[in-house]
């Protein structure tokens, strides 16, 4: 039997555990708000507006908080910079940041106990 495939009966396919599923929705929240904030960074001259055309604010932020970062470039604008509403965008990046890093604790604490 194949490592992470449950057994079943003939004539049905073999259902993934759900831990798959899970590792990838990390890997994806993980990876895509770098992805993201790095396309913006190449692309567009959003993120060095933002960041007052520093260099090391805004890789600090996509090495460390990359949703807070992301929501920050998103939130801000050229007249204002981040005011009001952005704000509060901000904080739920804040709190995706959070989420990610303690869902990656959970799954190596989960990984450490099936082991």
């Amino acid at each position: 039997m194949t490592a992470g495939l449950r057994k079943h009966p003939p004539g049905h396919r073999p259902v993934a555990y759900p831990r798959q599923v899970c590792c990838f929705v990390l890997i994806l929240g993980f990876l895509g708000p770098r992805l993201a904030f790095l396309w913006a960074w190449i692309f567009t001259p959003r993120v060095t507006e933002a960041f007052d055309g520093s260099f090391w604010w805004p890789l600090v932020g996509v090495l460390i908080l990359p949703w807070t970062a992301l929501a920050y470039v998103a939130a801000w604008a050229p007249t204002g910079g981040v005011s009001g509403l952005g704000w509060a965008v901000v904080a739920f990046g804040f709190v995706l940041d959070i989420a990610s890093y303690a869902g990656r604790s959970v799954e190596q604490r989960y990984q450490s106990s099936t082991a």
